[in-house]
């Protein structure tokens, strides 16, 4: 079934922070008339976003917005008018060379949208491509219940295989690699299709396994290379890129279309209707969930992403952002935190072969310089140390405040 297409809200807040990195400045003013698509937050500095307005309307308020990880930030509130015309500024850009490419990308306000957010343009401004021997395109949703990625590929196969071709072409690359998990044959099946007739593409069914959708994880998968640690996966000759994001490069340069909507999976086992939406950005939560049907239990904990690495939701009257590849109903765990037995099973399942009960001892203790040594800032947060944990130790919260007292010290290399 297709992705359904939920209708434009009455009323959208769009945050000026969506992504990793300084957050948009914002350009407009309470009473302005906005298009879809027009430009209302510019990029805060080189490692930033520009942010668009998802509906047509007017300016109502100019907030700030707590976000997840305690920040505040600008959000502007948009009053649809319910036309959803479009900006004059939405068309195809022109690209001549490797630079209009990536300032085309840049403009676009397109970001990682697996959920890291990382700006795609920085990610795809290598300097020097002739070190980048494949690209690899990321299909491996890993996370329960997350599909959205998954309906992608097989909702809007032709544009995911037009990014990959705009990618091969503006980056000189000889090879890209579309890598999909095993679990979903269906789109392995279309993908192969679909891109035959190239000889420089290839898809690669890989094992299913969390949380290989990491893009260091799924370098040493289907590569058989060694991301080593503070390093980029450029370094080993490699650049991974979202099966969306793949999908919304093409929407921007074959279109003009920026950012403004994407795929959202609906789901866990308290979600009377489940399934994926394309949802306009700066969408309420709370709305998109009475969309689906609304909430079946009571003893529920929703959480904005998957089961493993999805942030807890408190409060839904908060708006569906970049990064917002699920929205999930699951049962609540009131296992209670226990201390810790020295089991060691967290070090067992690291996928980055961390020493998790090492950093959260140090952590404790403020010693920044044992956390540089145990390579504290190779933690993707996957939690697959917390699910294991037999004490029930919240290690990820604590090894994230671990990487805290190691930023001053990274600042002064």
């Amino acid at each position: 079934m297709q992705a359904i297409k939920m209708p434009p809200p009455a009323t959208v807040t769009i945050p000026m922070s969506m992504h990793i990195g300084k957050p948009a400045n914002c350009i407009v003013a309470v009473g302005d008339h906005v298009k879809v698509g027009q430009m209302i937050g510019e990029p805060g500095g080189f490692v930033s976003s520009p942010v668009f307005a998802s509906v047509s309307g007017t300016v109502k308020k100019i907030v700030p917005m707590l976000q997840f990880m305690g920040a505040t930030c600008q959000a502007v509130v948009i009053e649809s008018d319910g036309q959803m015309t479009v900006a004059d500024t939405v068309k195809a850009p022109e690209i001549t060379d490797y630079a209009s490419f990536i300032n085309a990308v840049r403009d676009s306000g397109v970001v990682g949208l697996g959920g890291a957010t990382f700006p795609t343009a920085v990610k795809l401004d290598v300097k020097d491509t002739s070190r980048i021997q494949e690209i690899i395109i990321n299909g491996a949703e890993c996370e329960g219940y997350i599909t959205s990625d998954h309906r992608t590929m097989l909702d809007r196969t032709d544009e995911v295989v037009e990014g990959c071709r705009l990618l091969e072409k503006w980056l000189d690359v000889k090879k890209i690699i579309i890598a999909i998990e095993d679990n979903k044959p269906d789109a392995v099946a279309l993908m192969e299709e679909k891109v035959a007739s190239y000889d420089n593409i290839r898809v690669v069914a890989a094992k299913t396994q969390y949380p290989e959708g990491a893009e260091k994880m799924l370098i040493k998968k289907v590569m058989g290379r060694q991301v080593p640690s503070g390093k980029l996966p450029a370094d080993v000759g490699c650049v991974v890129s979202n099966t969306s994001t793949a999908k919304a490069i093409s929407d921007a340069i074959q279109k003009g279309m920026p950012l403004v909507e994407r795929a959202v999976s609906v789901t866990g086992d308290f979600i009377r209707n489940p399934g994926n939406y394309m949802v306009k950005l700066g969408t309420n939560v709370q709305e998109l969930i009475d969309h689906c049907g609304g909430i079946t239990g009571d003893d529920v904990v929703l959480k904005m992403g998957g089961p493993m690495m999805g942030a807890p939701l408190k409060d839904t009257n908060v708006p569906i952002i970049k990064g917002s590849n699920g929205v999930i109903a699951i049962a609540a765990d009131h296992t209670e935190e226990k201390e810790c037995i020295k089991c060691g099973r967290c070090v067992d399942v690291c996928p980055m072969e961390l020493q998790p009960l090492e950093i959260y001892k140090y952590g404790q203790l403020g010693d920044a310089e044992k956390l540089l040594t145990l390579n504290v800032m190779d933690c993707f947060s996957c939690k697959c140390c917390e699910y294991i944990c037999s004490s029930k130790i919240p290690l990820v919260s604590k090894i994230n405040a671990a990487k805290g007292l190691v930023m001053p010290l990274l600042k002064k290399k």
